[in-house]
């Protein structure tokens, strides 16, 4: 059944209203007004995902809706964040509005943009914040059925034959992948874009490479649910935010953007938010042209042979392998290495897989051996989560479960 009335109110606190959330272009006339509304000083917004229904109650039991919003609570965006436990990040109106203003800015000015993205993570989200800040009605794609880039050409139509100014989109690497493959109206919708936001995941340099060579305005973010999103854009952090990469290579973000906390989850929220920073779980560095680069997650670093192996770095490394379309890498104990390293990979061509010995020298002809994986999987799609994100949890399971393996 769709909720989206006030499911509390009390004199003494903020009323907190569930919506869900669908995947097609409803989306915008049932969720923008609320977003607008929370924006402005009303209800507390929490959107859900319409389904599958174990992850829709489940995140209904974590964030219980029926207790009361807290105080400055715009958007409590669900996430899973890197624990798999679900948990809301508090997002006020003012760091939303402050996200939003500054991406605006550093993107050249308002304009229009195409929610091509699940409005029950905060990429979505902000795709909407953004254009309650701009002043413009979004225009959604139908993801119903998956992403279809037919179906985000023919979007991408409606929303530049509806008026001039600046247009925009948001995007995870999985999606312009599919898109430079998707045919010649795909690209050309691509490239009528004043800006094409990437994030969600690491991209490869191949996959960036090829999409700027087609002309196309990719512009590469990093940020999680905790800094309302992207906050760092081609490795320079937006206006007002700072940035700060400790000995261990520990990211922290710093900025108007900021969270409030965690729903009903006061210690976590101690933890996390630390004298004003935000203390992430990723690890990064800056490079020689003053830009930072994220390589992966505390909680992503295989130790093989004494050596630390960030997983996304191996992702990056075995994915430009020329027979390899898309990888992920887990871990599993090893008695000899301590942990080893299993790269899961979809093939270019499925009648000439990858092999592992070619994998492996390519992957120690750039970068250290420790990378080069000890295993390769072959299969048909990579597990992702429903944000688009590569789901690498999922993947360690499934390995576990395939070859009853201890992840």
């Amino acid at each position: 059944m769709q909720r989206s009335t006030p499911v509390t109110t009390t004199s003494a606190t903020r009323s907190l209203q569930v919506i869900d959330v669908p995947l097609t272009p409803a989306v915008v006339p049932r969720l923008f007004p609320a977003v607008t509304a929370a924006l402005e000083g009303g209800h507390a917004l929490l959107p859900i995902p319409t389904h599958p229904e174990p992850v829709r109650e489940q995140l209904l039991d974590a964030l219980r809706p029926d207790e009361p919003a807290e105080d400055d609570a715009a958007l409590i965006v669900p996430t899973s964040g890197s624990t798999g436990e679900p948990k809301g990040v508090l997002l006020s109106a003012d760091a939303i509005q402050a996200s939003a203003t500054a991406s605006v800015r550093r993107l050249g000015g308002p304009g229009r943009w195409l929610l091509a993205l699940p409005a029950t993570h905060v990429a979505g989200l902000m795709v909407l914040a953004r254009s309650y800040v701009a002043g413009t009605q979004p225009v959604a794609l139908d993801l119903s059925q998956g992403f279809d880039p037919e179906l985000f050409a023919a979007a991408s139509v409606r929303l530049f034959g509806s008026g001039s100014g600046r247009r925009y989109t948001a995007l995870v690497a999985r999606q312009l992948a599919a898109l430079l493959d998707g045919g010649d109206a795909a690209v050309a919708a691509l490239s009528g874009y004043d800006a094409v936001l990437v994030g969600g995941s690491a991209i490869s340099s191949e996959l960036l490479d090829r999409a700027r060579s087609a002309g196309i305005p990719v512009v590469t973010t990093y940020g999680t649910t905790e800094t309302c999103g992207g906050c760092v854009y081609d490795g320079r952090p937006l206006d007002d935010v700072e940035l700060a990469v400790d000995d261990d290579g520990r990211v922290r973000l710093r900025g108007p953007m900021l969270a409030s906390g965690y729903r009903l989850r006061p210690e976590l929220s101690t933890e996390t938010f630390v004298d004003g920073w935000y203390v992430t779980t990723d690890i990064g560095h800056y490079k020689a042209d003053g830009t930072v680069e994220v390589v992966g997650r505390v909680d992503d670093v295989a130790v093989s042979g004494g050596v630390n192996v960030p997983l996304a770095a191996v992702d990056r490394v075995v994915a430009t392998h020329p027979a390899v379309r898309e990888a992920l890498a887990v871990a599993v104990t090893d008695p000899e290495w301590g942990q080893r390293v299993i790269a899961a990979v979809v093939a270019e061509d499925t009648d000439q897989p990858p092999r592992l010995e070619s994998v492996r020298a390519h992957v120690m002809r750039q970068a250290p051996a420790a990378y080069a994986p000890k295993d390769l999987v072959q299969l048909d799609s990579l597990p992702t989560l429903p944000s688009g994100k590569p789901d690498r949890r999922a993947l360690a399971r499934q390995l576990a479960t395939n070859q009853n393996t201890e992840v």
